[in-house]
């Protein structure tokens, strides 16, 4: 597949004219994909893709498409001319493009992991062995992920990761289920084990008679799954140059108040190194194996993308366009996640999150709904079930002064997402036991 894409990427230089100048970037998959429901398998299958995105440029001019891959060259081969000569034909209408820039200084490389996964009928045989009566909703997706990166100026990247992830609730009545995720490189069935004899456990105490409480403050855990949900909503313009620079940023009081900063444990990076993201990015430009965007709580880095270089005078970072992080960290803290409910003692246990929205940008206030399997405890022990209640807090409460802890223990979720091609998004993340958090309703 590497050398199919180089060759291709060859065959495009010569059909370049005078002053004309390609980026292209090559995207494929090789995946499987298990569908379940009531713990049996509902649809089996597989993908195999393959696409590139080809944009050609002219001075300040350019104009970009993308093109599925056969795999046969003769077939490919003309499908580029085709795309090459409608590029052509749109150039001279464009507008010149001011903030355009892209890597003319020739950065190859290549990074090629190691596939241990499964066969995916082993990894199947697992989850049925395990979910035997159980009401299990799911989908295992695992396979090879393969992203290039080639230029006229002889530029050449490669990056494949292989990995799986496994999304899956099991349900008792309505909206009373428990939810999980298993990810990573190397399927170990006593890790899925111990997750599905953690889930069964939470699903015995949803059949108690579920509690409602006041709304109020509580002290609280966030499971990385739902502290997941959080970051996620922060990456929509918290970390990039761009909505810095237009005031859009809803960590804009951390970079302007001296005194508004986060707990001093929580450090947040761009991980690239340990993510399953390629290492560079659609314009050539090669991403650091970590960035540092928040420091012990201070407001470290943005990222920059090479449109906001451009446009505001300094140096990229190998962000995309979007300027969102791919691989985010949050570093460990010192708990141990098994005395969570010991330390916790009398308060709520969260397990997920979601409808996350702001309720006020500025000043990074999120709002959102418990989901699934959120748990009343007292001295120490889960004792009922709780009803969907909604929570309205700030950052700098929930990551900031009311921050008690977070666990030792941390997991890798990889994004779910499947549209058009797996997501390479992903990050990995501690539990949070959090002080007078606030519910609304």
């Amino acid at each position: 597949m590497q050398d199919y894409f180089y060759a291709l990427a060859d065959f495009i230089g010569t059909q370049l004219q005078s002053d004309e100048v390609y980026l292209c970037e090559f995207s494929a998959e090789n995946s499987d994909f298990i569908r379940f429901n009531r713990g049996n398998v509902r649809q089996p299958g597989s993908v195999e893709q393959r696409f590139i995105d080809l944009d050609l440029i002219k001075g300040n001019r350019h104009a970009s498409g993308q093109l599925t891959l056969s795999g046969e060259t003769r077939t490919d081969h003309e499908r580029v001319i085709a795309l090459l000569s409608e590029l052509r034909e749109q150039l001279p209408h464009l507008p010149e493009d001011p903030y355009l820039l892209y890597a003319t200084e020739v950065n190859s490389s290549e990074l090629v992991n190691t596939n241990i996964l499964p066969d995916a009928k082993e990894a199947l045989a697992d989850i049925l062995n395990n979910v035997q009566g159980i009401d299990f909703v799911g989908i295992y997706a695992a396979g090879g992920i393969f992203t290039g990166f080639a230029n006229s100026f002889g530029q050449r990247n490669w990056h494949s990761s292989y990995s799986f992830n496994l999304d899956w609730s099991i349900y008792h009545d309505r909206d009373k289920a428990v939810k999980s995720t298993y990810a990573g490189f190397d399927w170990k069935s006593f890790i899925f084990q111990e997750k599905m004899a953690n889930s069964i456990e939470q699903l015995d105490i949803l059949r108690r008679e579920p509690r409602t409480i006041e709304p109020g403050q509580y002290r609280v855990y966030l499971s990385p799954t739902a502290l997941h949900e959080i970051l996620q909503l922060l990456t929509w313009g918290g970390f990039g140059l761009k909505a810095q620079r237009t005031k859009e940023s809803p960590l804009l009081r951390m970079l302007e108040e001296p005194m508004q900063h986060l707990h001093p444990s929580v450090t947040l990076t761009e991980n690239t190194a340990q993510g399953i993201a390629p290492t560079f990015q659609s314009q050539g430009f090669i991403k650091p194996e970590q960035v540092t965007l928040i420091e012990k709580g201070t407001y470290n880095e943005a990222l920059v993308s090479p449109r906001s270089a451009k446009e505001y005078g300094t140096n990229t970072n190998g962000a995309d366009n979007e300027e969102t992080p791919s691989s985010l960290d949050l570093a460990a803290g010192d708990f141990p996640q098994a005395d969570v409910l010991n330390k916790l003692d009398k308060g709520i246990y969260i397990n997920n999150l979601w409808y996350l929205n702001y309720s006020d940008r500025a000043a990074c206030r999120i709002t959102g709904m418990t989901r699934f399997a959120t748990f009343w405890v007292e001295n120490g022990e889960i004792q009922a079930p709780l009803n969907v209640m909604r929570f309205d807090e700030t950052l700098y409460r929930l990551l900031g002064d009311n921050l008690i802890t977070l666990t030792k223990e941390r997991d890798f979720i990889i994004e779910a997402d499947t549209y058009e091609v797996r997501s390479t998004n992903s990050t990995r993340l501690p539990g949070a036991l959090v002080e007078a958090f606030t519910f609304t309703l």
